[in-house]
C-alpha cells in the first residue's frame, strides 16, 4: 500500500518520528499509552501489511503480556495489596498496573521504530546527516538497513544449505548443531565482508570529503512546510500540556492522576492528532485521488 507520508521531505519524516518516539517514551498516562500503541499498531500494519499483523499478534502482544506479568514478581511497591506471593512478598495492584504501562510503552516504541525503518530509508538519513556527521551517519545507515539485509541473506544461505542436506531441520542433535554453526560462520563472514566492501565503496566515491556534493531528489516544497508547521503546532501544544502536568499520572505509592478537565482533554486530543498525522495524510490523499478519478 502506498504511503504518502513517506513521500514528504526527510526533514518532515525525521522530525515527526523523533518527536513521536520521544513522547512515547516519556508519556506514561494510560490514555497516552492507549493512543500511542493504537496508532503505532495501525500505522505499522498500513506500512507493512500482513507481516506487521503477524509480527504484532505473534510477538508484540505476547511480549506485552509477559512483561506485564514479570514486573509484579520483582516490584512490590504500592499500597493496594491483592495477595502474597509464595516468597512472602506482596502482590500489589500498583505494580501490576505499572507493569502493563511499561510493557505498553515498550511495545509502542518498537512499533514506532518499525514505522521509522519503513519510512526513513538510508538515503534520507544520509541526506540529512551526511554533511554534519558523515562517518556516524554512514554507520547508522548501515546498522538500520542491516537487519532486513541480514534476514534476506540468511534465507538465501539456509535454502542453499537445505538443498545439500545441511540445514538445521534434519539429522541428529549434534548434526543440527554442526549445521547451525556452519550457517552462523557463513553469515558472520558475509556480514564482515559486506561492511568492508561498503566502507571501501563509499571511500572510493569520496564520501565525507570537504566540498563533496551529492545528488538528491529531495526538495522542500509548500506541502512540506504545511506538514512541518502542523507537526510543530500540535507537538508544541502537547509538550506544553505535558509541562503543565495536564497528562500527569503516578503509579506509586498509589495510582493517581490529574482530573479530567477541558484543558487536559484538549491535550490528549492534541496527542492523538499528533500520532494520527501520517494516517490523516494518507486518508486525505486517498480521498483526493478518488475524487479526481470520479471527475475524469
Amino acid at each position: 500500500m502506498k504511503d504518502e507520508f513517506s513521500r514528504f521531505h526527510p526533514v518532515v519524516n525525521f522530525a515527526y518520528f523523533a518527536l513521536i518516539i520521544g513522547c512515547s517514551m516519556v508519556f506514561m498516562h494510560p490514555v497516552c499509552l492507549t493512543i500511542s500503541i493504537l496508532f503505532s499498531f495501525v500505522y505499522s500494519i498500513y506500512l507493512n501489511g500482513k507481516r506487521a499483523v503477524k509480527f504484532n499478534l505473534l510477538y508484540m502482544i505476547p511480549m506485552l503480556i509477559v512483561t506485564a506479568l514479570i514486573n509484579p514478581a520483582f516490584n512490590h511497591e504500592g499500597i493496594t495489596i491483592l495477595d502474597y506471593l509464595p516468597s512472602g512478598n506482596p502482590l500489589t495492584l500498583e505494580s501490576i498496573a505499572y507493569g502493563v504501562a511499561a510493557a505498553a510503552m515498550f511495545i509502542s516504541v518498537i512499533c514506532w521504530f518499525s514505522c521509522y525503518n519503513a519510512v526513513m530509508t538510508s538515503d534520507k538519513f544520509i541526506y540529512l546527516f551526511g554533511r554534519i556527521i558523515p562517518a556516524l551517519s554512514l554507520v547508522l545507515s548501515m546498522v538500520l538497513r542491516f537487519v532486513p539485509k541480514f534476514k534476506a541473506q540468511l534465507a538465501v544461505v539456509t535454502t542453499a544449505q537445505r538443498c545439500i542436506g545441511r540445514d538445521v531441520s534434519n539429522g541428529s542433535l549434534l548434526f543440527r548443531i554442526r549445521n547451525g554453526t556452519r550457517i552462523l560462520s557463513i553469515m558472520t563472514t558475509w556480514m564482515l565482508e559486506n561492511a568492508v566492501e561498503t566502507a571501501a565503496s563509499m571511500r572510493s566515491r569520496g564520501y565525507g570529503l570537504p566540498g563533496r556534493t551529492a545528488f538528491s531528489l529531495f526538495r522542500f516544497d509548500r506541502r512540506d512546510g504545511y506538514a512541518i508547521t502542523a507537526i510543530a503546532v500540535v507537538g508544541g501544544y502537547t509538550l506544553i500540556g505535558s509541562y503543565s502536568h495536564a497528562m500527569y499520572y503516578r503509579y506509586f505509592p498509589s495510582m493517581n492522576g490529574v482530573e479530567l478537565t477541558a484543558y487536559s482533554a484538549s491535550v490528549f486530543l492534541s496527542y492523538a492528532l499528533l500520532c494520527s498525522i501520517p494516517l490523516v495524510i494518507n486518508v486525505r490523499e486517498g480521498v483526493i485521488w478518488k475524487h479526481s478519478q470520479s471527475n475524469v
